[in-house]
């Protein structure tokens, strides 16, 4: 298959993840750029950057037109995560390729086993405690700088759980939040002289953009709680097999 027809492929699937989960998708975008497509693994990242700004931008503008983004907030909790997002993005480029390898397999089995768990009950919203947000903010900007990933799967949690925003809330707040984070890290990247392969870059980015409106249609005919636990289930088998190859 040409590195064409595959980037197509590979960001048509994350699309359809992220369109029917709302977020993790694109923590498999890493992963099928290095071992579909032949990227390195500071090149994945970086690109990864590229794909999670533009699928989450988008996704946000839909999201807001349905009026699901405190944006107040998501500004608040994004800004404590610029920093370090920024900090650990260039620290990446500087990291062994296996020590970045295995970081993201880890990441990616969190990401699994949080998926398993039922969803976080809705509570009223309430008054943060800064320290808390501003922790968590802090966390999701570092995971997203370091290793390329959007970080929905860790950002939706935290709203809840710290801010008590209702779930449709905190998954559009999440986007706007993904989405600065990774353009803050996307921007630090630039001067790394990592290179962007924007023939395999944009066919991704446009098929996962495409692929996440119909992800949303998919959720809406499958349940969602199987759904969730079969893309766990794959995401879990793609984090050992990248924790074996680190380990080599």
């Amino acid at each position: 298959m040409s590195t064409l027809l595959l980037a197509l492929a590979a960001g048509a699937v994350i699309g359809l993840a992220l369109g029917a989960l709302g977020g993790g998708g694109s923590v498999l975008a890493v992963p099928a750029l290095i071992y579909l497509l032949g990227f390195t693994p500071a090149a994945a990242t970086t690109a990864s950057l590229v794909i999670v700004t533009a699928t989450s931008a988008t996704a946000l503008y839909t999201h807001a037109t349905s009026g699901n983004v405190r944006w107040r907030t998501g500004a608040l909790f994004a800004a404590a995560g610029i920093p370090p997002a920024i900090a650990t993005a260039t620290l990446s480029a500087r990291v062994p390729e296996a020590v970045l390898t295995a970081a993201f397999a880890v990441i990616a089995a969190l990401a699994a086993l949080a998926m398993f768990r039922p969803p976080a009950t809705e509570r009223q919203p309430r008054p943060a405690r800064p320290a808390r947000a501003a922790g968590a903010g802090a966390g999701l900007g570092a995971a997203t700088g370091f290793l390329g990933v959007g970080g929905g799967f860790l950002a939706v949690p935290a709203l809840v759980s710290v801010l008590g925003l209702r779930m449709r809330t905190a998954v559009g707040t999440s986007l706007l939040i993904i989405t600065v984070n990774s353009l803050a890290a996307l921007t630090a990247r630039a001067g790394t002289h990592t290179p962007l392969h924007w023939a395999v870059i944009a066919p991704f980015t446009g098929a996962a953009i495409l692929g996440a409106w119909d992800g949303k249609r998919l959720a809406s005919k499958i349940s969602g709680p199987a759904l969730q636990r079969t893309f766990a289930a794959v995401l879990l088998a793609v984090a050992a097999l990248m924790l074996a190859d680190a380990l080599r």
